[in-house]
């Protein structure tokens, strides 16, 4: 007994095996699938927007921006927890089929107002529970930080790729063009679930009421901070490329020469903290730090774009610095929420609470790109920022108080036991 203990327990102390490898691989693409319908649109929407009727409405292009996450916070709890009952698989593909569908309709799409229903059936595939809650059952629990990293870096990643091919596509193609691309991927991504994609077991336990989920405090705290990190994300994307634009003179298809470093050089700077915060059990410091960078980095914005700031055309590298700030701030937070999200769920509502924790990140985009839309037409870009520093200051006084996380493998050494 206990020589199977002991061999049980070697494979904890390993790396990740070639099965998590290729799991959180291939879900992370899916993933950043998902975000590509939202993040290829962003350099250029605004600008294709205003050759259709309806573009001149900054709130409602706004509206065609933030409407996929909308629909989305509508299907994550829905999608999530059919995901821990019918399979995680099968909920993904549906997801992607209306993925693929809405992206067909905002490529036809003639007016703004048919562009937002096409990205409003694009967010009804909501599978980012499904896909969270399929990658946590695939890794071991100290493996699975590294695997949250990996949808963290796609999601980086992807937006630095969107910022470099959409003004590119968009010459070539067209907004059309860009919405049937991300249609045809979608199908793509299909095949991919079903034959790349290895099988994991589905939890057999009790089953957790959706209400238990919802009251859990420590998974209110993380939903809370979701919402408000992908609000400020979408918010600040309204306003930033007409900022550079304005104050530094570069025009938005030469934008990604900022952005690429940017994301990138971010991702790099925000593994180390991560990895060594999760070894020594420092995961609640270096959590709460990050919303507190976030925090001076909507500050930082505000006063750069305020309009008492003297020339701020002469501090435009500071937007780029205070940029790559928010993205190191971003990815930390980004890789690090749904890990923690599927270590203290329940092990049988993993879906459900990660249901509920993309349903929070859906309605911050949403929020985030109506709300920075209405403040940027009726007030001024600068409020689009103090709004941001208000929620990120009521997030870091709600995160200053959550509990001390445990060091990875914690749980699951006290479950054997």
């Amino acid at each position: 007994m206990t020589q199977s203990l002991s061999s049980s327990a070697q494979p904890e102390k390993a790396g990740m095996s070639r099965a998590e490898v290729r799991a959180s691989a291939s879900l992370a693409s899916i993933f950043a699938l998902r975000m590509l319908g939202l993040f290829l649109i962003l350099p250029v929407f605004a600008v294709y927007a205003k050759g259709l009727p309806g573009g001149d409405n900054a709130a409602l292009v706004g509206l065609a921006m933030g409407i996929y996450g909308l629909a989305q916070s509508f299907g994550q709890i829905p999608f999530g927890m059919a995901s821990d009952k019918y399979g995680r698989k099968r909920i993904i593909v549906i997801g992607l089929v209306l993925f693929a569908l809405g992206s067909f309709i905002a490529a036809a799409a003639d007016s703004v107002a048919w562009v937002i229903a096409g990205r409003a059936i694009q967010g009804a595939g909501a599978i980012s529970a499904a896909i969270t809650a399929f990658i946590a059952d695939s890794t071991r629990e100290e493996h699975r930080t590294k695997a949250m990293a990996m949808v963290g870096a796609s999601i980086g990643l992807t937006f630095a790729i969107s910022l470099v091919a959409s003004p590119v596509l968009y010459r070539l193609v067209g907004m059309g063009g860009i919405f049937g691309l991300t249609g045809v991927l979608s199908v793509l991504a299909i095949a991919v679930v079903l034959w790349v994609v290895p099988d994991a077991p589905m939890v057999k336990a009790r089953r957790v009421p959706l209400g238990e989920v919802l009251r859990h405090p420590e998974l209110m705290r993380l939903n809370f901070g979701v919402f408000t990190l992908h609000m400020t994300q979408l918010a600040m994307f309204v306003v930033l490329p007409g900022a550079l634009v304005q104050y530094s003179g570069i025009a938005v298809d030469e934008h990604w020469k900022i952005y690429l470093p940017v994301v990138l050089a971010s991702f790099v700077l925000m593994l180390p903290p991560v990895f060594v915060a999760e070894k020594h059990g420092r995961m609640k410091q270096v959590f709460v730090a990050s919303i507190a960078l976030l925090l001076l980095v909507q500050l930082g914005f505000w006063a750069v774009l305020s309009q008492s700031l003297m020339q701020p055309s002469a501090h435009w590298w500071v937007l780029v610095a205070l940029l790559f700030l928010f993205f190191v701030a971003f990815n930390i937070l980004e890789a690090s929420q749904p890990s923690l999200v599927s270590r203290i769920a329940p092990p049988a509502a993993k879906g459900s609470a990660l249901g509920v924790y993309n349903t929070m990140q859906a309605l911050g985009l949403f929020c985030g790109g109506a709300l920075g839309g209405w403040l940027k037409q009726n007030v001024s870009v600068s409020a689009v920022f103090a709004l941001s520093a208000v929620a990120s200051l009521s997030w870091l006084i709600i995160a200053a108080n959550m509990k001390n996380l445990p060091r990875r493998g914690a749980h699951a050494a006290s479950a054997t036991a």
